[in-house]
């Protein structure tokens, strides 16, 4: 396995949005009609910064890769403003918060795609009600190893982005008490919650090799840790955040990001050490930005 180095801290976005009838707020399956009437004139029929997602209520909006915060929220806007007319013409919108306030994840739905249906004949129910949005943000990073000891630094973190996102205290029309339902319900998945701290690119390789000949995931895109090293972008990916209603809060996590990544190199080539905390503070501390 190979890592992608990026030369620079660049970010890329990757925002799910739901899609919902502006008359009675609920999440409709329009996803494939849209992206459809999106695609018609483009090649292979593929629009790259706007995609499918597990349900057919849901789309993925995603930048390239941007240099700053401004340049990655004018890749969306563009994305999101090709969009708009084919939900106007339809009355819908999109909403970005982790989870609908009332939307029942039961008869919604999959998107038909071979990974998504063979991914959830394998959870299982934990996979089936993953009704829920969230934002992921990229961070370039220049090898394997930075990536995995970066990895470890940004879960100091991991309370501190989750807690400044929190935007789903509601599931199936009742107030959990919870400031991230989300949060709890992606921990029903394999593979997902804090990462494990790993001691270098070489231990990392090992634990997905392993998990891949147990059979326990098909590929490294099923591990679904709230941070994670991503070989094919040469990223740090950062996936604790919950769905995030306007683009210029989705830009102030991605800065943020950004500023973390690029002193964590900086502290790595002085030999300087790095941020952290023991697996107890970190299981705590995320526990506090889920519940408050």
């Amino acid at each position: 396995m190979e890592f992608n180095s990026s030369p620079r801290s660049t970010i890329g976005v990757e925002v799910e949005y739901g899609i919902v009838d502006r008359s009675t707020g609920d999440l409709v399956p329009r996803a494939s009609e849209i992206l459809d009437e999106l695609c018609a004139d483009r090649p292979g029929g593929i629009h790259p910064k706007a995609k499918h997602e597990l349900f057919l209520c849901s789309l993925e909006v995603i930048t390239g890769i941007c240099e700053n915060p401004a340049e990655a929220r004018a890749d969306l806007a563009a994305t999101l403003r090709e969009i708009k007319p084919l939900l106007d013409k339809r009355g819908l919108g999109l909403e970005s918060t982790g989870t609908h306030p009332f939307a029942n994840w039961r008869g919604m739905p999959i998107t038909p795609n071979e990974r998504y249906e063979r991914m959830v004949d394998r959870i299982k129910w934990p996979a089936r009600r993953l009704l829920i949005h969230g934002v992921h943000v990229h961070v370039g990073v220049r090898s394997g190893e930075k990536a995995v000891m970066t990895t470890n630094a940004l879960a100091t973190y991991l309370p501190v982005i989750l807690a400044l996102t929190t935007s789903s205290p509601f599931w199936h029309g009742q107030d959990t008490g919870l400031a991230s339902a989300r949060t709890k319900i992606f921990e029903g998945m394999p593979t997902t919650g804090i990462p494990p701290r790993l001691n270098g690119w070489d231990e990392y390789k090992n634990l997905l090799n392993t998990l891949i000949h147990a059979g326990t995931i098909e590929t490294i895109k099923e591990v679904w840790w709230d941070i994670r090293p991503h070989p094919d972008f040469g990223t740090v990916e950062l996936r604790m955040s919950d769905g995030i209603p306007t683009l210029r809060e989705t830009m102030v996590v991605a800065a943020i990001a950004q500023c973390l990544v690029t002193e964590f190199d900086q502290l790595m080539d002085a030999g300087e050490p790095l941020p952290g905390f023991p697996d107890w503070v970190l299981r705590e501390n995320k526990w506090r930005a889920c519940r408050y």
